[in-house]
């Protein structure tokens, strides 16, 4: 095992997460006792529900202002005060491995950025056919979303300008900004929560998915993507 003093800051941003961010939270409990988070961090944009009191409950840091990604994102950077960084979605769960994956990560490549491998939290043939894609995607273009959650030092944030304000496309922004040839994928999984696939469709999803990346191409404004994205 390859041992670093607590370095990371591990930042959630929520909008009534509350079905999802437990199971999100639970998969850092190790290593936060292990020494290896400083802090977590949850950046709410005015839930409703119980999202704040979970958050309370497993005792982190609070930030709250208005909703939006990447604007939630920001307040959580700007809170965090720990050299390395991981952004993680409130409905995604790390996989065992992770924390050992991360430390590795940072004792031998502190000049590059890391996300998980794409996984959804459903067993079937078009769930492993998505985590297939996206796979493809990452490694051939360099494009992974903010769903296999962002490890970064906080030195590389702040040189690329860290995540902007923007209501969607904030993770592709950002890595593009910070390129292909500095980012590796890290082998344990970043599971997520496979709802908005099964209420609408792994073909209907997809598809909305794909067309919305090729707007932000297009230099389509973010908050017109953001109402078709749903």
């Amino acid at each position: 095992m390859v041992h670093v003093p607590p370095l990371l800051a591990v930042i959630i941003p929520t909008l009534n997460a509350a079905d999802g961010l437990p199971a999100c939270l639970a998969a850092l409990v190790q290593a936060r006792n292990d020494g290896l988070i400083a802090h977590v961090i949850v950046s709410d944009g005015g839930s409703s529900d119980a999202t704040l009191a979970i958050a309370r409950d497993a005792q982190a840091q609070l930030v709250t202002g208005q909703p939006g990604r990447g604007q939630q994102l920001q307040r959580g950077a700007d809170a965090a005060t720990a050299p390395w960084l991981l952004f993680l979605h409130a409905d995604t769960v790390l996989e065992p491995g992770w924390a050992e994956a991360a430390r590795t990560h940072i004792a031998q490549a502190p000049d590059h950025a890391a996300v998980f491998t794409f996984a959804l939290n459903e067993d079937s043939a078009p769930a492993h056919r998505l985590a297939r894609m996206v796979a493809w995607r990452v490694r051939v273009l360099g494009l992974p979303y903010g769903d296999q959650a962002l490890l970064i030092s906080r030195a590389l944030y702040d040189e690329i300008g860290g995540y902007r304000a923007m209501p969607l496309m904030e993770d592709v922004d950002i890595v593009r900004r910070l390129g292909r040839r500095r980012l590796r994928m890290l082998h344990p999984r970043a599971i997520t929560s496979a709802r908005r696939y099964l209420r609408e469709g792994y073909l209907m999803r997809s598809t909305r998915n794909l067309f919305c990346l090729s707007l932000y191409f297009l230099g389509v404004p973010a908050g017109l993507i953001k109402r078709i994205y749903g």
